[in-house]
């Protein structure tokens, strides 16, 4: 079912579709909500240090947790104290956690391990995201990032970063269910920068405006090795997978995206895609031969229990061009100087 979904919103011309009458009610509730916080019947609350939150618009991966990580990172280098706030998807415990290096995905989730891991940053979770921005301000960081919180509106911002698939755009431009929008396509509008991640430069993106693509950052995903789920193997250039078929498996909100990355370093796959957060067990990894199977770093976190030495992942790292870079960083640190507590 969520690959027949994803197959009907990005891939398949739009039409007559019955889920539309559910969309309109997703939308009406969607456009009142958002009207009583602009008109104050709902009240958002700072955290007393700025906020930055990347998102997105549509459901599924659109490379908003590599982009936190870089930004996490440049403003670090910058001599920032960033602090890292998520909900914390699918995760088994409520209320609030720290993230270490070794928490368990069941309990934070994977992707805020992942960012915590590859950031060294303070990294809450609560699906209170006020309380643990506050909490993070009470441990030292000078700057909060929110990953995925465009649409928790409870918590005020000070700079919205929302990021685009550069091959999917906003697929079939309806809303949940027909479609894949969480919001409104013109709410892009609203952002503070607009990130699309990959594509081709120069070609339309399905879904927004020509003047918000044409100003869009571009970003890409750079991926060159493949590193052991567990054990103390050495990590090896993808070229290294060349020249017998490897298993691929992916449980993110693309799978597609990291097939074809894969392909396009001539590697031989066979495709195993999985829900996006889907826990996966040794049974989901036992395809009855020796072939290496390669394996995004969100599904790595979740097969520590289930590793073997077939089992390698591979990161990814965002990347821009240096005027781009320059352009990012520049917003999220205008953003930081301009803010003015509550009070102050």
């Amino acid at each position: 079912m969520h690959h027949r979904l994803l197959k009907l919103w990005y891939e398949e011309p739009p039409g007559v579709s019955v889920f539309q009458p559910f969309s309109w009610i997703y939308g009406a509730v969607v456009s009142a909500r958002r009207k009583a916080y602009e008109r104050g019947w709902a009240r958002s609350y700072g955290v007393g240090r700025p906020v930055i939150v990347v998102g997105n618009l549509t459901v599924g991966g659109t490379g908003k947790t590599p982009l936190t990580i870089w930004l996490a990172n440049h403003l670090r280098q910058r001599g920032f104290e960033v602090g890292l706030v998520s909900r914390g998807y699918g995760r088994e415990r409520g209320g609030l956690h720290t993230v270490t290096a070794d928490s368990p995905w069941r309990e934070v989730g994977d992707e805020p391990l992942i960012l915590h891991r590859r950031t060294g940053c303070m990294t809450l979770v609560a699906r209170d995201r006020v309380a643990a921005a506050r909490a993070l301000a009470e441990r030292g960081a000078k700057v909060i990032l929110a990953d995925d919180g465009l649409q928790h509106l409870r918590m005020k911002r000070d700079c919205e970063i929302i990021v685009v698939d550069g091959t999917r755009g906003l697929g079939n431009g309806r809303l949940l269910p027909a479609g894949p929008l969480r919001e409104s396509g013109s709410r892009a509008r609203a952002a503070d920068a607009l990130v699309v991640n990959g594509g081709a430069e120069g070609e339309p993106l399905r879904g927004v405006p020509p003047e918000l693509a044409a100003a869009a950052l571009r970003m890409w995903l750079l991926a060159a090795e493949a590193l052991p789920v567990a054990g103390s193997a050495q990590a090896q250039p993808l070229q290294a997978f060349r020249g017998r078929p490897v298993h691929a498996v992916a449980g993110i909100g693309n799978p597609q995206r990291f097939f074809a990355d894969l392909r396009g370093r001539g590697l031989e796959i066979i495709e195993h895609p999985f829900p996006d957060h889907q826990a996966l067990s040794p049974a989901d990894l036992d395809f009855g031969d020796g072939l290496a199977v390669l394996m995004t770093e969100k599904d790595a976190v979740k097969c520590r229990e289930v590793a073997g030495p077939r089992l390698w992942y591979v990161p990814v790292a965002a990347a821009f061009s240096e005027a781009d870079s320059r352009r990012l960083l520049e917003l999220a640190i205008r953003a930081i100087d301009s803010f003015i507590p509550a009070g102050g």
